[in-house]
């Protein structure tokens, strides 16, 4: 018959991927599970009131029209839900995918069983399967993987929460509109089941089995596996156990798999005694907290609570007597075990004439030692029992005290443990290798030995007074030739045969009086010794290391051992040499990967590689938690060094008096100091005995370890430093896993916030923001300075960003820079959201703006009555104004902030990194031509869509200050009616409340109403960068015409001075062209140069 697993066995291939897919499954759950965004947990009443009417439960789908009808009533609210979704879609979606392929998992399982009753596979049955050791094993694990599926998404993602999250994806995708979706399935199969992994929580009545019945599966199928996993031994792990004693840690993943599959028979834990009775004797007579998957611990007393049969019988384990005699059993073990074990890891003890002597041994110590751990890790454990159940309580306290419980003792026995089992595996896997080469060595050394024997009595080699002796010599050739015989591949023949030839080279000793010559014995004793090393040699087999490997698994301590990690760090800081130790527990712990890879490797699965980086990531994510400790303690001493050198020390005068010296010495300090500098030393090479390890797929190099922690550390102080100096008086959301800049090694800290900024870099811009707020302040272009408005005095001027580059350096500046950057969107937005909701809204404005279009036409002629017209249509509009001039003075501020940090890091790039700025200016100059080259001839090259160059080099060149922010477009807009007669109106009405001083330009004219003209014009600027150029076009030829317009009428009038209004006007030109570096041709388009002659004698 074909081996079940063959590649071209349909059925085991079949129930293969199954299993191999719910294996990766419950990878992609652990590992969404901690990317749940908080918000859908609507903890904070802020949450609750923000998001309570955008994010739903299944209530949604009873008044879908209500709640949709709810959000189309504000518009507010429209937009929060677009942000939202814009925000969650992708998370989401990943989500929804892993919750859809829990459900395709199940029905993929109930085809495959359909499959088998309809003789789909040929010669195969349910019933043959199940007689198959592969086939039972994986229809046991299909079933069980499902269960695991099920209560790993109801402890991991809380009913509320997944419900919320299938209804955002409802709302927010197009699988609703998609014919195949299974939404509706998917939300039948996870709605929410009442239960919360909270301690004291109350249990939902019929939970988990109603929740697991959601899906029907086959009760024949159901039936037949639990009858398998309660009678065989499916895994044929007993072997590897063969103390009675050891019975139930043998089959302990068995009883796992029994306990989960048991949910979806619950009449079997409600009423069938004797079947319950059978289960328990069998699987827990001395147990009753179980690891059902990857350290997931279940206690069952606590389980099997509402059950009558399966309570019953879980009482006799739990009868006071029985507890106690197991805890006991184990205190002894402990005590006897660590004795034993330290004994076995002393220098030189573990050689290999010994280990190959003593393997049952050796064996049975390894097994003893690892059902110890395991029973007192497990029932030992706080997350095993509820501190708010008393029953429980009560047995942990008295497990602890019966066994004597210290964790650091269990923490040591593990670290020997794992240290020896190490030891012992790398021994044997070396003997395997040359296990060949060792026993044909030997034998020939034998055989040798034996001819050189036969040729001394041949009479011929001169050995000392040896007589000629014909019948040996042909005996010891025939002994040479026997041996050379035997055959390394029939090793047990081979094995009984070197027995045999051991004997007779005893025997022949004895009867031919060979004792008297020395020599003679010799050569006898050292064949001996080596057919007794061929007889150890041959014994060397692959099962001892099969069975190592099955004694040593710790998969059930996956999640319970960070319980030990403060334990660890305790141990690292008093002794760094401990590293080498815990490096072999961390290599035992990676051993657990084995249990969910398996299948997923049998089928050659392309999910290995993602699991396998889950689980691998996982446990370095540990392995660095805990050797963080390294990085602490050092930080620690340096700040112990820092302040003895600071407070203590003092430095000592180039010129000393000699009565004076021994003040200055300070040997105690200087003791001190040299002490915590040995420690430090003495930390770094702890962190470094640990050796490059694979653990799992994932490299561990001790010394990226080492700089990944000092660095971690560095992040952390500076942050708090940082954090805790940079607070004031104070007046789009990246999530961490979408951010580049977290990262999970060496985390960016978070702090509570003091104000509305998230981190000490927004603090310290809205604190700029304010010292420099256009309302309170007046900047002076020529002089880069900052006035107060009221009293005159400077408030700050550019060197306030060459002392941020000095304190935060280059990557502070231009974070800062950034944050200005991402302030300029939000502020565009938020006006362009007011310009069309409100202002273009407006009937009455909207009027005006009609009006003065008509009025102006064609903006080529003269206004006619033009004092008048404009005068009207600004008094009309005069109440949207404020709001306008905010938001634009606003942006033309963090413009002027932007220029100043360009100018600081260009200016020190090219003072630091002359090189790195000519090569970016060179670099930037060559591709802007290439570019330019492009458009006037398109079969020249152009960077592709996906060539990322122009994106880095935009990088680099804003980090040396080599970019102009004015000509940055910051959003994407749309086209605006009256969006340039809107401006222009907006620029006039602004121009009364500013006056020409010839040593200030343009400057406000009352304190009280303030208006600062370098943000007002840099705004505008900016403002109309955002549209197309054909709105700056009609804005400047506006301009044009006021000012003609303006000036007619002065001249009709016989007016001599050119009014303030027209100078302002002008002055705006000039500083338009001047910033966007245009030529002069554009503003002269639209004012006869004689007005601009005239305008210079003003100046």
């Amino acid at each position: 018959m074909v081996d079940f697993l063959a590649e071209n066995n349909l059925c085991g291939q079949a129930i293969l991927r199954i299993v191999s897919r719910g294996n990766a499954n419950i990878a992609e759950l652990l590992r969404l599970s901690e990317f749940i965004p908080a918000v859908f947990r609507l903890k904070d009443k802020s949450d609750q009131q923000k998001y309570g009417d955008i994010i739903c439960d299944f209530s949604y789908f009873k008044g879908l029209e209500y709640y949709e009808g709810k959000l189309e009533a504000k518009p507010e609210l429209q937009d929060l839900d677009e942000e939202f979704r814009e925000n969650n879609i992708e998370i989401l979606t990943r989500f929804y995918l892993a919750f859809e392929s829990v459900h395709k998992y199940v029905v993929d399982l109930i085809r495959y069983l359909d499959d088998l009753n309809e003789g789909v596979y040929i010669q195969q049955t349910l019933e043959t399967v199940l007689l198959n050791e592969d086939g039972k094993q994986l229809l046991c694990e299909a079933l069980y993987l499902y269960g695991v599926m099920l209560l790993v998404i109801d402890q991991k993602m809380e009913g509320e929460v997944r419900e919320r999250m299938l209804v955002s994806y409802y709302r927010y995708s197009a699988a609703r509109s998609s014919v195949d979706s299974n939404l509706d399935d998917i939300c039948k199969l996870l709605r929410s089941t009442g239960y919360t992994s909270h301690p004291g929580a109350k249990r939902p009545p019929n939970y988990p089995e109603s929740y697991f019945q959601r899906v029907p599966i086959s009760p024949t199928f159901i039936s037949m596996v639990i009858g398998r996993l309660r009678s065989d031994d499916i895994y044929n792990q007993v072997s590897a156990y063969p103390l009675p004693e050891h019975r139930s840690t043998a089959l302990a993943t068995q009883a796992a798999m029994l306990c989960v599959c048991l949910y979806f028979t619950p009449s079997i834990l409600h009423t069938q005694q004797a079947k319950m009775r059978e289960i328990v004797d069998k699987y827990f007579p001395d147990n009753w907290v179980i690891s059902i998957y990857m350290g997931i611990t279940v206690n069952l007393v606590e389980a099997w609570e509402p059950y009558k049969a399966a309570k019953t019988a879980l009482n006799y384990t739990l009868e006071t007597a029985n507890i106690r005699e197991q805890a006991s059993r184990y205190a002894a073990s402990v005590e006897s075990l660590r004795p034993q074990v330290q004994q076995l890891l002393k220098e030189g003890f573990l050689r290999e004439e010994i280990v190959l002597d003593n393997i049952p041994k050796l064996l049975n110590c390894l097994r003893d030692c690892n059902v110890a751990i395991r029973w007192l890790m497990l029932h030992t454990a706080e997350s095993a029992y509820d501190p708010n159940n008393k029953r429980l309580r009560q047995i942990k306290d008295q497990v602890i005290n019966d066994s004597k419980y210290n964790p650091k003792v269990l923490f040591q026995l593990l670290l020997d443990t794992a240290q020896f089992e190490f030891i012992l595996k790398e021994m044997f896997k070396q003997m395997l290798a040359e296990k060949q080469l060792k026993w044909e060595s030997y034998k020939k050394e034998g055989s040798e030995r034996m001819m050189e024997l036969a040729e001394v009595f041949s009479g011929v080699k001169p050995l000392t007074r040896v007589e000629k002796n014909e019948n040996l010599q042909a005996w010891f050739r025939e002994i040479s030739k026997q041996i050379e015989s035997l055959n390394y591949e029939d090793s047990t023949a081979a094995g009984r045969k070197t027995v045999q030839l051991i004997q007779a080279l005893v025997e022949v000793q004895e009867f031919h009086q060979l004792e008297s010559n020395l020599q003679v014995c010799q050569f006898l004793a050292d064949t001996r010794k080596f057919l007794h090393q061929m007889i150890r040699t041959i014994n060397i087999k692959e099962e001892v290391l099969i069975t190592m490997q099955i004694v040593g698994d710790l998969s059930y301590a996956w999640q319970i051992i960070d319980s030990f990690t403060s334990i660890m760090q305790e141990s690292i800081r008093a002794n760094p040499t401990m590293v080498t130790k815990l490096r072999a527990t961390f290599l035992k712990l990676a051993s657990a990967l084995d249990l969910p890879l398996l299948r997923i490797n049998q089928v050659n699965s392309p999910d290995l590689l993602s699991v396998s980086q889950f689980y691998s990531g996982e446990l370095v994510a540990y392995v660095r938690k805990v050797l963080q400790i390294i990085p602490e303690s050092m930080f620690t001493s340096l700040a112990k060094i820092i302040k003895l050198q600071i407070h203590d020390i003092m430095e000592v005068p180039t010129r000393l008096d000699k009565d004076k010296l021994k003040d200055y010495a300070q040997l105690s300090a200087r003791y001190e100091v040299a002490k915590l500098t040995h420690a430090i030393s003495v930390f770094t090479e702890g962190i470094l005995m640990m050796k490059t390890t694979l653990v799992g797929i994932i490299k561990v190099d001790p010394k990226q370890l080492l700089e990944d922690g000092i660095r971690k550390e560095l992040v952390k102080r500076v942050a708090y430093a940082l954090h805790k100096g940079l607070i004031f008086n104070p007046k789009a959301k990246i999530q961490d896993w979408q951010s580049v800049y977290q990262s999970t090694h060496i985390p960016i800290p978070k702090y509570p916030s003091v104000d509305e900024s998230a981190t000490f870099i927004g603090r310290l811009c809205r604190e700029i923001l304010r010292i420099t707020d256009p309302k309170t302040t007046c900047y002076i272009d020529q002089l880069n300075t900052w006035y107060d408005m009221r009293t005159h005095q400077e408030v700050t001027n550019s060197r306030l960003f060459s002392e941020i580059q000095d304190t935060l350096g280059t990557f502070g500046l231009n974070g800062l820079d950034r944050l200005l950057c991402f302030m300029i969107v939000k502020e565009l937005q938020n006006f362009l959201t007011v310009l069309q909701k409100n202002i273009l809204k407006d009937k009455a404005a909207v009027d005006v703006f009609k009006a003065l279009l008509s009025a102006v036409n064609p903006v080529k002629g003269i206004v006619a009555n033009a004092s008048k017209v404009y005068t009207n249509a600004v008094a009309k509009t005069q109440k949207i104004w404020p709001a306008y001039l905010e938001a634009i003075m606003k942006v033309g501020q963090m413009q002027i902030l932007r220029q100043q940090i360009a100018n600081e890091l260009n200016y020190s790039c090219k003072f630091d990194s002359k090189h790195l700025a000519a090569a970016l200016d060179n670099l930037n100059k060559s591709l802007l031509s290439d570019i330019e080259a492009h458009y006037q001839d398109p079969s020249l090259p152009y960077p592709k869509e996906d060539n990322t160059l122009l994106y880095e080099i935009t990088a680099y060149l804003e980090a040396a200050g080599i970019h102009n922010p004015l000509n940055k477009i910051y959003i994407t807009t749309k086209r605006l009616p009256y969006f340039p007669i809107v401006n222009f109106l907006f620029l006039i009405a602004q121009l009364p409340k500013l006056q020409y001083n010839k040593s200030q330009g343009m400057t406000c004219r009352k304190a009280a109403d303030p208006v600062d003209w370098a943000p007002l014009v840099l705004g505008l600027l900016t403002l109309l960068k955002q549209f197309h150029s054909r709105y700056t076009e009609h804005f400047l030829a506006l301009i044009g015409q006021f000012i003609r317009s303006i000036m007619e009428q002065c001249t009709s009038q016989k007016i001599p001075d050119m009014p303030s209004d027209v100078v302002g006007a002008l002055m705006f030109l000039e500083d338009y062209v001047r910033y966007t570096k245009l030529p002069r041709k554009v503003a002269e388009a639209h004012v006869p140069s004689f007005i601009f002659d005239e305008f210079r004698t003003v100046l």
